[in-house]
C-alpha cells in the first residue's frame, strides 16, 4: 500500500482512540496482576459479560449500554469480592496460588464463556445508541463517537481510580498491599480484606469495559479471548503497578495496531501484542514506568 499522509493521519488519531478504550480493559488486570499479583486469566470473560448485559439492556429496555454497565458496576463489584474470597480460602491460604490459581481462572474463562452461549448463542450482538453513528471531521481527519466516547470513558476510569488509590486510605491500603504486605500488617491492616476490595474493583471496572467494547462493534461470547494477550501486555509494558503506564502502554498499542491494520492488513494486528510482550521482556522486563 502506498503512504498516504492522511491515512497515516486518520491511523494515528484511531490508534489513540483505540489506546482509550484499551486503558478501560486493562485496568482491572494493572490491579489484579499488577499489584495483587493475580493471574486472572479470566478478565477478558467479565468484560464480555459486561458487553451481553448492555446489549440485554439496551435491545430490551431501551436503556444507554453505559449507564447499563455503569449500574451493573454495583454489584459486579461485589461479585468481585466474594470470587476473592474464594479464591483466597481455596488457593492462597492453601499456598497454592500459582498454577492451581492460574488453572481456577482458566476454567472460569469458559464456564463464563459456555453460560454467555448458551444464553445469547453465537450470533454477533450490537446496541444501539445516538452517538454509535456519527462522526466528527476535523479537516481529513475522521473522528468517530462510537470511538471518542470509550476514549473519553477509558481515560477518566483510570484517572478516577489513580485518584482513588492516592487520596483515600484503602486505596493507599492497595498500594501498600502491592509493595509489602507484612508492613500494612504492622500497622494493623488487613491484606486479605484489601486485596478483596481490590478484587472487587477490577471486575467493575471490566463490566464498564464490556459496554464500551459492544459501542465499537458488535460482539459474540468467545470475542474476549482475543484480549488475553493484550491487556497482559499493556499491564507488562506499562509497568506492572504503573496506572499510568497502562495509559501511555494503551495508547502504544493502540497506535501500534491501528498503523499495522491500515498499511499491512488486519489479520498483522493480533501479534502486535504479543510482540510487543516479547519484546518488553527481553529489553525491559519491569517496563516503561517499573522500577
Amino acid at each position: 500500500m502506498t503512504f498516504s499522509l492522511d491515512l497515516f493521519s486518520n491511523a494515528i488519531v484511531s490508534g489513540i482512540l483505540l489506546g482509550g478504550f484499551y486503558c478501560a480493559i486493562a485496568v482491572g488486570i494493572t490491579i489484579v496482576f499488577g499489584m495483587l499479583d493475580i493471574v486472572n486469566i479470566a478478565h477478558p470473560a467479565f468484560i464480555m459479560t459486561g458487553g451481553f448485559i448492555a446489549y440485554f439492556a439496551n435491545t430490551q429496555f431501551g436503556i444507554d449500554p453505559l449507564a447499563a454497565c455503569a449500574i451493573a458496576m454495583i454489584p459486579a463489584y461485589y461479585l468481585g469480592r466474594l470470587l476473592y474470597r474464594f479464591y483466597n480460602v481455596a488457593f492462597e491460604k492453601r499456598g497454592e496460588e500459582s498454577l492451581q490459581g492460574l488453572a481456577f481462572f482458566f476454567g472460569l474463562l469458559f464456564i463464563i464463556e459456555v453460560a454467555l452461549l448458551l444464553i445469547f448463542g453465537v450470533d454477533y450482538r450490537f446496541v444501539e445508541a445516538p452517538y454509535i453513528g456519527p462522526t466528527i471531521e476535523i479537516g481529513f481527519i475522521s473522528i468517530p463517537w462510537r470511538l471518542l466516547i470509550p476514549l473519553i470513558v477509558g481515560l477518566g476510569l483510570v484517572l478516577v481510580i489513580i485518584a482513588f488509590l492516592s487520596r483515600t486510605f484503602i486505596g493507599k491500603a492497595i498500594l501498600a498491599v502491592s509493595q509489602d504486605p507484612l508492613a500494612l500488617r504492622l500497622v494493623g491492616g488487613s491484606p486479605v480484606k484489601v486485596k478483596e476490595v481490590a478484587f472487587g474493583l477490577s471486575i467493575a471496572t471490566a463490566i464498564l469495559a464490556g459496554a464500551l467494547l459492544i459501542i465499537i462493534q458488535p460482539i459474540e461470547p468467545s470475542f474476549g479471548r482475543d484480549f488475553i494477550g493484550r491487556v497482559f501486555c499493556i499491564t507488562v509494558l506499562g509497568g506492572m503497578t504503573s496506572l499510568p503506564g497502562t495509559i501511555v502502554a494503551s495508547m502504544i498499542l493502540g497506535v501500534s495496531e491501528s498503523l499495522t491494520s491500515t498499511f499491512l492488513g488486519p489479520s498483522w494486528s493480533p501479534a502486535i501484542a504479543f510482540g510487543l510482550l516479547l519484546i518488553t521482556l527481553a529489553v525491559r522486563p519491569v517496563g516503561i514506568f517499573g522500577r
